[in-house]
């Protein structure tokens, strides 16, 4: 895995936010998973999946905006408010990375999200 420069705290709160996501909408007896891997380009990619409720596809184009929030009684309800995600977007574009989300209603949610490999040292001659 390559090294990456971040701000751990910062990614501490995308990974806090991303994971309580999933744990908070997948019910008891389901899986939530978290991984690691370097693509091709060099970039790590960082994946949360659950098998949650789920997203329906007519928010996914939006959920990372701030403020927006599903299903606004269930996660008034759940504590949510609408800009962890918009956040979380924030700091990974600041990082230099993407974030996206897929996701089945009914059937769970995937969010990626990459960070950009250190730069290789040039050692002077």
């Amino acid at each position: 895995m390559p090294r990456v420069y971040a701000d751990r705290d910062q990614i501490d709160r995308v990974l806090d936010n991303l994971l309580s996501n999933a744990v908070k909408y997948t019910p008891e007896g389901q899986s939530v998973s978290l991984s690691a891997h370097r693509r091709s380009d060099g970039y790590v990619e960082v994946v949360v999946s659950d098998k949650g409720i789920g997203i329906p596809k007519k928010d996914l184009d939006r959920i990372f905006e701030r403020f927006y929030r599903v299903d606004k009684a269930r996660s008034r309800s759940m504590g949510g408010t609408g800009l962890g995600l918009a956040i979380a977007r924030e700091i990974v574009q600041a990082h230099g990375g993407t974030i996206r989300m897929d996701s089945r209603y009914g059937e769970g949610t995937t969010v990626r999200f990459t960070l950009p490999p250190c730069e290789p040292e040039v050692n002077p001659a």
